[in-house]
């Protein structure tokens, strides 16, 4: 079967990523109670990643509380679990075509924020096909959500996946805009729809776990020369972990390479004011008649 321009290849290569995915996050979500560690989570995720698939298409993200994503642990990260609300956000590539997904563990005894994010994506999948303007999906996704007594994150939104890039157009709001992009058969995106009980706006904060290669160049520095050829071999233009470098004094090449612009870091995002974050996401292909739902 073909969509549009994708060929049956890459469309199987997507599904193949989605199943894959799918298995993984639940069972990392099935692993997420009190006193359980960040770091045990992910790297069974990612361990299974390998095993099921080619690779992670980002680290696994493990977001808490008023966390919104880019949250993954440390190397020697021992923080556990507690009575908090947790968002799972997993990336899996085959052939570095990519399916994106998240869901959210609730701890914290709000199970109605949880709701609204799922009940948004449900809402913003059914409003997927040609010729649709992300816009309105947006105004789909932020009626659920307001009716909820919530409030969209309206800085962040859901995106384009392409082959080895997690994040490209076109862009799918979480609030209803005026002129979004209009969507065509074969395009695949991925849809997240986040719910907070602040305003709705995030900003970087200070820790920075996650980093992407933003140009190749020579390095002068032994230890920056090994953390790039790492980089461009394994992980490409897909956004990595300082925990997976296996170059010693890692940390130290990384401060050198994000200075010299080759590669960027991804701060971790947090609600501004809200206590609590929630997410659900699906990547999806755009059909003749709606969608296929690769992660489900």
């Amino acid at each position: 079967m073909s969509v549009g321009p994708l060929d049956e290849a890459t469309v199987e290569k997507y599904r193949q990523a989605g199943e894959a995915l799918r298995t993984v996050l639940d069972e990392a979500a099935e692993m997420i109670e009190p006193g359980v560690a960040h770091l045990d989570v992910a790297e069974h995720a990612e361990t299974r990643i390998d095993e099921l698939a080619d690779g992670a298409a980002f680290p696994v993200n493990i977001s808490v509380d008023e966390e919104a994503s880019h949250s993954t642990p440390a190397r020697d990260d021992e923080t556990t679990f507690g009575e908090e609300m947790i968002c799972l956000d997993v990336g899996v590539h085959v052939d570095g075509y990519i399916a994106d997904a998240a869901t959210t563990v609730d701890l914290s005894d709000n199970p109605e924020m949880v709701e609204a994010a799922e009940e948004a994506l449900d809402v913003a999948v059914d409003a997927v096909g040609p010729g649709v303007d992300t816009g309105t999906i947006g105004a789909e996704i932020e009626d659920v959500i307001r009716g909820y007594g919530y409030t969209p994150v309206l800085n962040l939104s859901g995106h384009g996946v392409e082959q080895w890039d997690a994040h490209t157009g076109p862009s799918v709001p979480n609030r209803g805009v005026d002129h979004g992009a209009e969507l065509r058969v074969g395009d695949v995106i991925a849809i997240e729809p986040f719910v907070t009980d602040g305003r709705g706006k995030v900003s970087e904060g200070s820790r920075e776990e996650i980093y992407g290669l933003e140009r190749e160049r020579s390095v002068r520095n032994r230890q920056a020369r090994q953390v790039l050829e790492q980089v461009t071999e394994e992980y490409r233009t897909l956004p990595f972990a300082a925990r997976w470098l296996d170059v010693p004094r890692a940390e130290m090449a990384l401060r050198r390479l994000k200075q010299q612009d080759v590669i960027h870091g991804y701060p971790v995002l947090k609600e501004e004011e809200g206590r609590l974050v929630s997410q659900a996401e699906h990547t999806v292909i755009v059909t003749e008649d709606g969608c296929e739902i690769t992660t489900a």
